[in-house]
């Protein structure tokens, strides 16, 4: 977010179980995310979103153009836990920055939650429905 000054909105979803109350999801984490400029945090209960997105797991990142096309689906972290430069980050800033994107998809590291795939292939330049 810091290398896109502004020129992206981001939304961040934690997964939480349907029935349980919305504190279940706010751990530090949340409180970390919050906290990050332009950053908007929600809770997904019962992986509603994941399922709209087609996220399968956390720390899975969708991207779409503001035609609303998909453009990156996947990772922005080289390993679980893990941040600094990596695939996915760059493809998302170079995207941001209307330069050559070489990945339109990198892997995700993170726990399952819910779905089957990313919506469609972003290299196949259809839209989500």
């Amino acid at each position: 977010m810091a290398q896109c000054k502004g020129d992206l909105s981001a939304y961040v979803l934690f997964y939480k179980p349907e029935r349980a109350p919305d504190e279940w999801a706010r751990t530090d984490l949340w409180e970390h995310a919050s906290a990050i400029p332009g950053v908007k945090v929600l809770c997904d209960s019962g992986g509603q979103e994941a399922r709209r997105f087609g996220s399968i797991t956390s720390g899975q990142v969708v991207v779409y153009d503001r035609a609303g096309a998909l453009v990156f689906c996947g990772g922005i972290t080289a390993s679980r836990g893990h941040s600094g430069d990596n695939y996915g980050r760059s493809a998302i800033v170079d995207l941001v920055r209307g330069g050559t994107v070489y990945r339109s998809t990198t892997p995700a590291f993170g726990c399952p939650i819910t779905g089957d795939s990313c919506p469609t292939s972003p290299a196949s330049g259809e839209n989500r429905p």
